[in-house]
């Protein structure tokens, strides 16, 4: 199974490195990256396997919400089902 993960906000020093290392803490394995700095403007998105997730997607999601809430980003976890419906034509 895998989760996307969107990243948004002010660029700053160590966003990729706080993402990643939540992910890591959460057993979340991440499989691909893109981001890009419009300006001072962070946009990531992340591609994520939760075949071995500890605590859950909620719990990810939630350390994610924290994290974003501290470096003042909009940071969302989604299930790639989710995902897929979502964006079915």
């Amino acid at each position: 199974m895998r989760a996307i993960i969107t990243v948004v906000g002010q660029d700053t020093v160590g966003i990729l490195a706080s993402v990643s290392g939540i992910c890591a803490d959460h057993n979340a394995n991440v499989i691909e990256v893109t981001q890009s700095v419009m300006e001072d403007l962070f946009v990531m998105v992340m591609l994520v396997n939760i075949d071995h997730l500890s605590g859950g997607i909620n719990g990810l999601a939630q350390s994610m919400n924290e994290l974003g809430e501290q470096k003042n980003l909009k940071i969302h976890v989604m299930h790639e089902d989710i995902f897929n419906s979502m964006h079915r034509i």
